[in-house]
């Protein structure tokens, strides 16, 4: 199997992708909007992959924080409000923001399995600082690290109770980047002493199934190396410090943030200790490259795939989803009342 989650191009497989993704054999597959258009063919997309490798269990996921970042919407899908919501929320009634941001969650994950989805790339536990680049902005769940970590947990709480697995991110922390990871590498000068506010939500919910890194250089760690790729972060911060154990994909590579060919890139971060190469965008040449660079799945790396896996489920049962959303808006509508 080859540690690598792809994108694809469009709202069906071709047969030159499924001809490389049976040979491949790829940890799982990523889709964006551009492979998103209605019920019906979300889900014979997500079964046809299914199909490839005729494995019913697959990580198949998804950006879907809510807000901004969502690539199911409406009107074909019902609206998610971003983390800033639950975070205004809780400045009033902490308890009812938590079981907002849990039901909120659930009704997400219901969407979710119902397409064939068992991951999304959520919850965000960069905790947002003053001043910092817009690129995570409304997305966090809060300038505090204790009430981002309260926030996440009920995320990962109600997605679980959808059967679907959630992502935290970006470790070590994105909230003090100063430029868009997309287009350019932020430093971050920072001392060690001050980025353990960062840390803070990450080891508190160091029991995720799967986490994400970021693309951000760090001083205090690593003067060369962007988190993604580096060993140090990797094993002394991510998996020392923070303690977590679980599945850890890479960021996009296709964010100019990191140097060299998509390929290369993959094949840094893989030998940095990352265990999954998050290519998004569906290029073939990208794909193939990655493929061939790419070692063999690592025995751990396929012990935490299958963890995440444990927990999913894709019976396409909506639940009581309008009751969660009715739930949900009473709960908000506190903060509206209070503003």
């Amino acid at each position: 199997m080859t540690p690598a989650i792809f994108g694809l191009a469009g709202l069906t497989l071709s047969a030159d992708e499924r001809a490389f993704f049976r040979e491949a054999d790829p940890a799982g597959y990523i889709l964006f909007g551009r492979n998103v258009q209605d019920h019906g063919q979300v889900r014979a997309l997500t079964d046809e992959l299914r199909t490839i490798r005729g494995r019913d269990r697959l990580l198949i996921t998804i950006d879907q924080e809510g807000g901004r970042v969502a690539r199911m919407r409406p009107p074909e899908w019902p609206p998610y409000p971003a983390g800033a919501l639950f975070d205004a929320l809780y400045d009033i009634a902490p308890a009812s923001a938590i079981e907002a941001a849990r039901v909120n969650a659930e009704a997400m994950g219901h969407d979710l399995a119902e397409a064939g989805i068992t991951c999304t790339h959520a919850p965000v536990l960069d905790v947002r600082q003053e001043g910092a680049h817009d690129v995570i902005g409304d997305r966090a769940l809060g300038h505090e690290p204790l009430r981002v970590a309260a926030l996440g947990r009920a995320v990962l709480d109600g997605l679980a109770r959808a059967g679907i697995a959630g992502t935290v991110k970006h470790m070590p922390g994105h909230g003090r980047t100063s430029t868009d990871t997309h287009k350019e590498l932020p430093t971050v000068i920072a001392s060690d002493a001050e980025l353990e506010i960062d840390l803070a939500p990450f080891r508190a919910l160091n029991t995720a199934p799967m986490g994400m890194t970021g693309h951000l250089l760090f001083t205090a760690w690593d003067k060369e190396h962007p988190a993604t790729q580096s060993p140090y972060i990797i094993e002394q911060i991510i998996r020392g410090r923070i303690g977590f154990d679980g599945l850890l994909l890479t960021d996009d590579l296709d964010m100019e943030a990191l140097k060299g060919t998509v390929p290369e890139r993959a094949a840094v971060s893989l030998a940095a200790g990352c265990d999954i190469a998050l290519n998004c965008w569906g290029r073939m040449d990208d794909m193939v490259g990655i493929a061939e660079r790419a070692p063999t799945m690592k025995p751990e790396t396929a012990v935490r795939l299958e963890r995440v896996l444990s927990g999913t489920r894709v019976d396409g049962a909506r639940g009581n989803q309008a009751d969660l959303l009715a739930k949900r808006d009473a709960l908000l509508a506190l903060a509206e009342q209070r503003a």
